[in-house]
């Protein structure tokens, strides 16, 4: 019986950085699902249901703290699904605290972090080879 692909919720302001996460990761087999805010990434965390979320920090209409947060409140399946925060921001300890809170799987600045070292981690966060 063949394994169904795991999905994955990129939500990023940036085009160029979203365009490169996404085609990496349907290249590695997962069916990606985008948004380019907050807003957009909680109806389609809802809806869509991914196996886990990529989540920038700063980003219009609502920012990755608050869709987490959101996310979080709304139902099992939000607080249980695994969130990678990969962001630009530094964590200042206003940060740490709101981010921790809502417990995302890892926080990863997106200068530290080649793409395929973030592949790397979203394999390990589901238990894949």
């Amino acid at each position: 019986m063949e394994q169904q692909a795991k999905s994955l919720l990129i939500v990023e302001d940036e085009p160029s950085v979203l365009n490169a996460l996404s085609e990496k990761f349907i290249r590695e087999g997962f069916t990606v699902h985008e948004a380019k805010n907050g807003a957009e990434g909680l109806r389609t965390a809802l809806e869509k249901r991914p196996d886990l979320i990529l989540l920038d920090l700063a980003m219009p209409k609502m920012d990755g703290v608050e869709m987490m947060r959101r996310l979080r409140e709304e139902n099992v399946y939000g607080r249980k699904v695994p969130i990678i925060i990969l962001t630009n921001l530094t964590a200042d300890d206003k940060i740490t605290w709101a981010v921790a809170k809502d417990e995302p799987a890892y926080y990863l600045i997106k200068s530290d972090w080649k793409i395929e070292d973030v592949v790397t981690k979203v394999r390990d966060t589901l238990g894949m080879k």
